[in-house]
């Protein structure tokens, strides 16, 4: 499966908190956080869904693995969402090593499996 999502009874503002606490103690940082729903109503489309998408990254590993391979660079920062689906926060991400195997180099698919599994520690701590 491409994707690792993990739902919470916590409201998004919750999830997002906790999430940013976790990823705080493995070293990444939200370098950005959009609201897809209030970026669309700004554009005068319909669209009532809370959708958050927040980049995130940790430098030291962003700096590793462009040095091996600038093509990575393609898949930074990580993304990972938190949205409202029939009640539940959902928080989701598209796991790093599906993204980094179009880049076909073997060594960057063992470091993506750490990224990844580090990132599936943040979410499923953040959703207790």
């Amino acid at each position: 499966m491409f994707h690792y999502t993990v739902e919470t009874n916590k409201s998004m503002d919750e999830a997002v908190r906790s999430l940013e606490e976790r990823l705080k103690e493995e070293k990444f940082g939200v370098l950005w956080q959009f609201d897809i729903k209030n970026k669309l109503q700004e554009k005068g489309f319909d669209f009532n869904q809370p959708y958050l998408v927040l980049e995130v990254c940790n430098p030291k590993e962003a700096q590793r693995v462009l040095s091996k391979n600038q093509l990575a660079g393609y898949f930074l920062p990580c993304k990972i969402v938190v949205y409202q689906d029939e009640g539940k926060t959902k928080i989701g991400m598209p796991r790093p090593t599906s993204l980094i195997k179009m880049v076909e180099d073997n060594e960057l698919v063992e470091f993506a499996a750490s990224i990844e599994n580090r990132l599936i520690e943040c979410m499923d701590k953040s959703v207790k």
